[in-house]
């Protein structure tokens, strides 16, 4: 066996037990059941009012009970409409909580006539999940003295919060305190949240300006796949946590509200709240100044909650105060949420589940999203993106195909030494490496160009999973979403039957692939033909059934990965083969593939 090819079968054998590792360690997610829905009290977003200065406790604490009480709205609550280009919904003034959103640009599936995407809902309904504001009473004040979940604000009749009309919730305490809330949205997924407070008593009062998401019960539509990371998220001082559902409900024991809870303070900057696959909402608060970020998990009523908690204000007879913050409620668009983080948003591209490659999974992305833009038609890009990543790379590449047409030129050489030698292994690998030596050539190049494109396949397949721009993306006749697998199937003859193909994830889903991967398959093959079958039958046997495997791995994959896929053995055969005709090899592709069907000859007995 000479060194060619036991290093094209080692870099082959070992890329094909990576995917096929990879296959195995993160199968098709489970159904998850139902989330009960809950009704209840929430815990309190903070323990005490802080005082921001000495991180003390102000000079009285808040009680045990729950600052906020999320029940059920009444049916006759007044509603605040919400109308943008992009969201529709309500905001109940019953606690002034955002509990109702809609996603005008997303629909649940791809057909067209399919139900806009629902992030908020409120209490009452299944899978509740809403922002509410509100002040932790200090000194001088009682729960009932400050703003909750259920106080009834006012708005001014007729008024409908868009992006040119902010509007102004108010409501007095009729103890001398009165509060506003002015609220406004972006062109976008953006509010802003300005609190104030006026003290019009005869007494000194210290409170806080808290923010808090709450979710009833994990997400009905949950993943729960290894590659994507689904739950609470937080950036804190340039530090990003990403903690599942179930690691919430690890947190310790907080004793004054029996929630698990994690607390942690932060001095500059940050934001917190929850991730889903394509849609998040995050707590903002004001950047540059302290907060504390709060993670709860209430297993009485199986609430999931995140808070912010400003500092703790001190308010004299007349004085007033405010405190700003920021609620992203919507699509993880990439150019949107890249947006806010240049506007000050402190590390929000990173909500964007980037993973562990996300040296390449950002730039992979960037010029993915630029190429779309300038073609107008994802399939394309990714193609055009392969284009590029071959450009990039083809130093590398040139180098590599260039010792193996070198390898092929001293292949005479190699078995009239193999002849001179004999079975004298440690005299034949001294020969060996002092013709490479003489003929300038690295046997070990061969394996760069396959050991190059893992990395670069596994951050691609983490691109075309998490980010939003691929759902629904449309290619060319039936491949209408580049995010899910090939639609078409040998079971329907690619669409010629009448009637539907297996469902995507099923065991005959794998075994009756589409278009795409078979395509793939036969790239890889034809790729292979560029040098003759080794002689080694062990070798042939794996050579021969690579391809076909790999094709039904990646049968399953999004069909824009398998797109990449073919993209890229298209051009590594054109390089490849341009490269070797450079050097004076002639492969002899086609004479290659009629030996493959010829009949093996019997071994003598």
């Amino acid at each position: 066996m000479d060194d060619q090819n036991k290093n094209l079968l080692l870099a082959t054998v070992l890329s094909g037990l990576v995917l096929l590792g990879w296959y195995i360690l993160v199968p098709p997610p489970e159904a998850p059941a139902d989330a009960a829905l809950v009704e209840g009290n929430l815990l309190p977003p903070v323990d005490a009012p802080v005082d921001a200065t000495a991180g003390a406790p102000a000079a009285t604490a808040a009680t045990n009970e729950p600052i906020s009480t999320a029940t059920e709205s009444a049916p006759d609550a007044p509603r605040l409409v919400i109308e943008t280009p992009r969201v529709s919904g309500s905001i109940s003034l019953r606690g002034g909580r955002i509990d109702d959103l809609a996603l005008k640009d997303y629909r649940v599936t791809n057909d067209a006539e399919s139900d806009i995407v629902t992030l908020l809902a409120p209490v009452g309904q299944s899978q509740a999940y809403y922002a509410l504001y509100g002040w932790a009473p200090g000194s001088g004040l009682a729960l009932d003295d400050v703003p909750g979940a259920n106080t009834l604000w006012s708005a001014p009749e007729g008024a409908t919060l868009s992006p040119e009309t902010p509007v102004t919730l108010s409501w007095d305490n009729g103890k001398g305190l009165t509060f506003e809330r002015e609220l406004t949205i972006d062109d976008n997924y953006m509010f802003s949240i300005r609190q104030s407070v006026t003290n019009n008593g005869d007494t000194t009062v210290s409170l806080a300006p808290y923010g808090t998401l709450a979710r009833h019960g994990e997400p009905q539509d949950l993943k729960n796949f290894f590659i994507l990371h689904e739950g609470l998220i937080r950036e804190s001082d340039g530090e990003l946590a990403e903690l599942d559902y179930d690691d919430m409900q690890d947190f310790e024991v907080n004793p004054r509200d029996g929630s698990n809870s994690e607390t942690i303070s932060v001095e500059n900057a940050g934001w917190i709240g929850f991730t889903d696959h394509y849609w998040m909402t995050t707590l903002v608060p004001e950047q540059g100044k302290a907060f504390r970020a709060v993670a709860k998990y209430d297993p009485r009523r199986e609430i999931y909650q995140s808070d912010i908690v400003m500092p703790t204000i001190t308010l004299a007879t007349g004085e007033s105060s405010t405190a700003n913050s920021q609620l992203f409620a919507g699509a993880k668009e990439w150019a949107a949420i890249r947006a806010y983080e240049q506007n000050g948003i402190e590390g929000f591209l990173d909500s964007i589940d980037w993973g562990w490659f996300a040296f390449l999974t950002k730039p992979i992305f960037a010029v993915l999203h630029w190429l779309n833009l300038q073609i107008g038609n994802m399939g394309w890009a990714i193609i055009g993106l392969t284009v590029l990543i071959k450009i990039l790379v083809f130093p590398l590449a040139y180098k590599s195909y260039a010792s193996m047409a070198k390898m092929k030129e001293i292949q005479p050489k190699m078995e009239a030494l193999k002849e001179r030698v004999g079975d004298d292994r440690q005299k034949m690998q001294q020969e060996m490496m002092a013709l490479y030596k003489k003929e300038k050539v690295n046997p070990a190049a061969g394996c760069l160009p396959i050991l190059i494109q893992i990395p670069i396949f596994f951050s691609l397949y983490k691109v075309i999973f998490v980010t939003l721009e691929l759902r629904h993306a449309p290619f060319f006749g039936p491949f209408q979403d580049l995010s899910a697998p090939d639609p078409t199937t040998f079971m329907n003859l690619f669409g010629l039957l009448p009637f539907e193909g297996p469902e995507p994830g099923s065991i005959l889903a794998l075994v009756f692939i589409g278009i795409l991967p078979l395509l793939l398959g036969v790239s890889m093959w034809v790729q292979q033909k560029l040098n003759p079958a080794p002689t080694d039958p062990t070798q042939q046997m794996i050579f021969a059934w690579m391809p076909w495997v790999f094709m039904f791995m990646l049968g399953g994959f999004a069909s824009g990965l398998v797109v990449y896929w073919i993209a890229n053995n298209t051009i590594t055969f054109t390089q490849q083969y341009l490269i070797m005709r450079s050097h004076g090899y002639k492969p002899d592709v086609f004479g290659n593939i009629k030996s493959s069907f010829k009949k093996k000859p019997k071994a003598d007995s």
